[in-house]
């Protein structure tokens, strides 16, 4: 059974978590550039977790915020 996505925001830290599951130590990090970090599957290098920084910054600027990710999006049972 997939799980859908899971959108928080941390105040204090101004980061939107994008996430399919929770955070692990193991995972690896890489920065995509725009203030965008990826938590990766350390063996498959799938996008397990994304984090935006400076979210509420880009709101204030209606900037319009663009992930460098493609996304398969569909409904999924409850």
């Amino acid at each position: 059974m997939q799980k859908g996505l899971t959108l928080s925001y941390d105040r204090e830290g101004d980061i939107l978590h994008i996430d399919k599951m929770s955070p692990y130590p193991e995972q690896e990090s890489e920065e995509m550039g725009d203030d965008t970090i990826a938590r990766l599957n350390p063996q498959t290098g799938e996008i397990e977790n994304l984090e935006v920084l400076f979210f509420s910054t880009r709101l204030l600027r209606k900037d319009v915020l663009t992930l460098p990710v493609s996304a398969e999006l569909r409904l999924v049972a409850v």
